[in-house]
């Protein structure tokens, strides 16, 4: 049985694919420092002949090497991170230990084992993010320049040039992806889908920046599964890729639509479910888009999944599974820009 690592697969995107790669029969490690966002809620449903969780520091060097020894993985998905801008921009010392000093760590861990003849690819994950606002009627190519604007976007773009200086001077097998927004099952509801997900649920206000006018690109997290997986079977060394949808929308338009669908399917609007407009955060970028064609042409990926059903399979699972926002809202966290749980 193949093995694969994922760093960071406690997370939402990592939660939902370690789960993807169990389902293609691969042996999973999943490493992880099981920090306030992350879930165990998904471990209980998951069996141990193909599955392990080892909790541990991405910058732990010395720990991840000897895993990487040992189990001798054919690839890592460096999904290890944090990933709230509002929570950046509160304090940057965590995202700069995990996002940058991490990465450099696991980098530092495979330029060794290479010398020992141990060279899994490493697929790196990255953000839209660190291109900066896009002017519309623009989409942001693979050589779009990086102008990160948080600093989050700007510890994920100090990850990627790291990434690309070791594939360069090391000769590193690793390919890089920048993804738009995510959505769908797991997510920690400080997100804005999930938290206005679980706003509804419990009669509360729907917080938005600003005016709402904002844009981002959306992607399934299960279309995101699949082009990481391409990426391991298909990714050309050194090269990065954009992973997208081609569909944006402002962010009041979204939690529009999500009412809407809340409707359809006979969730509750409770009266104190309102739209409200809050005061917008430092060095908000209005703008976010990818253009896609690099990864649909050269690994003839493109996602799957309609918008609008991916919505509304995303508000069922989370009405199915009140229990996994529930026994989120019981604990305590540090407080941050916007969050009410």
């Amino acid at each position: 049985m193949k093995k694969i690592i994922v760093t960071g697969g406690s997370g939402f995107i990592g939660t939902n694919l370690v789960d993807f790669l169990i389902k293609k029969k691969f042996f999973v490690i999943n490493l992880d420092k099981l920090t306030y966002s992350s879930t165990k809620y998904r471990d209980k449903f998951r069996s141990r002949k193909n599955y392990k969780l080892i909790k541990v520091d991405i910058i732990n060097k010395k720990k991840i090497t000897n895993i990487i020894k040992k189990y001798k993985p054919k690839v890592i998905f460096n999904l290890a991170a944090e990933t709230h801008v509002d929570r950046s921009i509160d304090g940057p010392n965590d995202f700069i230990h995990t996002n940058i000093n991490g990465t450099f760590s696991l980098l530092e861990s495979l330029r060794f084992l290479k010398k020992n003849n141990i060279k899994p690819k490493l697929v790196h994950i990255s953000t839209d993010e660190v291109y900066g606002d896009i002017k519309k009627n623009i989409r942001s190519k693979e050589n779009h320049k990086y102008e990160p604007s948080s600093p989050y976007s700007a510890s994920k773009a100090s990850a990627d040039h790291l990434v690309k200086a070791y594939i360069r001077t090391y000769n590193l097998n690793a390919v890089i992806s920048n993804c738009c927004n995510n959505y769908g099952p797991y997510q920690f509801p400080e997100k804005l889908i999930p938290k206005m997900i679980s706003n509804i649920f419990n009669n509360k206000e729907l917080p938005i920046y600003a005016k709402g006018v904002n844009s981002r690109e959306w992607i399934h997290v299960n279309d995101h599964c699949e082009a990481l997986f391409k990426l391991y079977l298909k990714g050309k060394k050194g090269e990065c890729y954009n992973v997208g949808s081609g569909i944006n929308l402002r962010n009041i338009d979204l939690v529009k639509k999500l009412i809407k669908i809340c409707k359809s399917i006979k969730i509750k609007i409770g009266n104190k479910t309102k739209v409200k407009f809050v005061k917008d955060r430092p060095g908000h970028d209005f703008r976010y888009a990818l253009d896609n064609k690099k990864i649909f042409k050269k690994l003839n990926w493109k996602p799957k999944i309609d918008f609008e059903k991916g919505l509304i399979k995303t508000l069922i699972w989370y009405s199915e599974n009140r229990d996994f926002i529930k026994n989120i809202s019981k604990k305590k966290y540090e407080k941050r820009l916007g969050l009410k749980l």
